[in-house]
């Protein structure tokens, strides 16, 4: 491998804790997989998120699990999940090769005879398995090598975009919001009329955009939508717990209360504190005006704002800030049962380099444990 040391990518998972798996069940799992799940069968069968668990502890690092099925080592450092790799590599003589690039692979026959090194150097090879991750957290080593030889070995590669990233918004008053987290709501994005994401959660206004929880599923969701379309409409509802006519029914028991107060007063009631100018802005609202002033066209403007406060999405994070890569080695390439090529029978593909991606919650590491183990078993 490139890098100097083992597991960098898990050194940054989970905030540095490392949820290295879902202990849901296996059906449930496949509810969580994006791009392919049916492609996941053998795989999770196989080596499933039990199984996962079972292997780190084993290799001595006591596990947990939280809120969400998400699976953590006891001691809250995802380094113990490295160390617990690194023994089992040691237990097995695996030998591991640092600092140690991979410049190309050569095939005759259609089968592989050796791999290239950045210095030169051919090793010849009885089988390889490319795990090289996407494009995602490029200082971590994935660079896309995998897609290049892929490419290069004849099998097709679907379009890459990065998933599980923040997103761009348009609205100059986004950014006034910066650092706001919303808790308990809902958010809604379109295609013109069609609904493409509804979900309830949390989420976090950036000085670019839009991030948090709701909005890394999203992105999986909508990316490919919003690469072609350029924009999407979104809306947020900050009361998903009242009907419509129940949040009428409060702001007419708050504004009868408050008719010689200003507007924004009777907004700290309802709102965050700085989305109370956002609001007196999109409503054009004269906030030295007195709330027995309000009309009901602008009350009704208010009610609006409160069940689907509007946004514009304008694309998608860098790789840089995404956690997974969406695209990759097309499954049709590839045998799901085996994990080899269809084509190159001593060639195995997995992980992240594949067409498979997942939310968040543990699945995208254990989707890379369980074809990692297949591939190994089926050499």
């Amino acid at each position: 491998m490139k890098k100097r040391k083992l597991g960098k990518k898990i050194y940054i998972t989970g905030k540095g804790r490392c949820n290295f798996t879902n202990a849901c069940d296996i059906e449930d799992f496949f509810k969580n997989v994006v791009s392919n799940p049916k492609f996941l069968y053998s795989s999770l069968y196989t080596f499933g998120p039990e199984s996962m668990i079972d292997f780190i502890e084993m290799n001595g690092t006591p596990t947990k699990v939280e809120r969400g099925n998400r699976a953590f080592p006891v001691s809250d450092h995802a380094s113990d999940i490295t160390k617990a790799l690194e023994k089992a590599l040691k237990d097995y003589s695996v030998k591991v090769m640092l600092r140690t690039e991979v410049s190309d692979i050569l095939i005759s026959d259609n089968k592989v005879t050796s791999v290239v090194l950045a210095d030169g150097t051919k090793m010849y090879c009885d089988n390889v398995i490319i795990a090289t991750g996407g494009l995602s957290y490029r200082t971590t080593g994935s660079t896309g090598d995998g897609l290049k030889w892929a490419k290069k070995l004849g099998l097709n590669v679907t379009e890459t975009r990065p998933a599980l990233v923040p997103l761009n918004t348009k609205e100059s008053y986004i950014p006034t919001m910066q650092g706001l987290a919303l808790k308990n709501v809902n958010l809604s994005i379109y295609n013109e009329k069609k609904k493409l994401y509804d979900s309830f959660g949390e989420m976090l206004f950036t000085h670019f955009g839009v991030s948090g929880p709701l909005v890394l599923s999203a992105s999986s969701i909508i990316g490919s939508t919003l690469q072609k379309k350029g924009s999407l409409k979104a809306y947020i509802d900050l009361k998903p717990a009242l009907s419509r006519d129940d949040l009428e029914n409060r702001i007419l028991r708050d504004f009868n209360d408050n008719l010689n107060k200003h507007l924004s007063s009777v907004l700290r009631g309802l709102l965050p504190s700085s989305m109370v100018p956002v609001f007196i802005e999109i409503m054009d609202f004269d906030d030295s005006r007195q709330i027995n002033s309000v009309t009901k066209e602008e009350r009704a403007l208010l009610l609006d704002l409160l069940k689907a406060f509007p946004f514009t999405i304008t694309g998608l994070r860098d790789y840089n800030e995404a956690i997974v890569t969406q695209g990759g080695v097309s499954v049709k390439d590839i045998d799901p049962s085996t994990l080899k090529c269809k084509n190159i029978d001593n060639l195995s593909f997995v992980g992240e380099v594949l067409d498979l991606d997942a939310f968040t919650g543990g699945f995208n590491l254990q989707i890379a444990w369980s074809t990692g183990y297949l591939a190994g078993l089926s050499i």
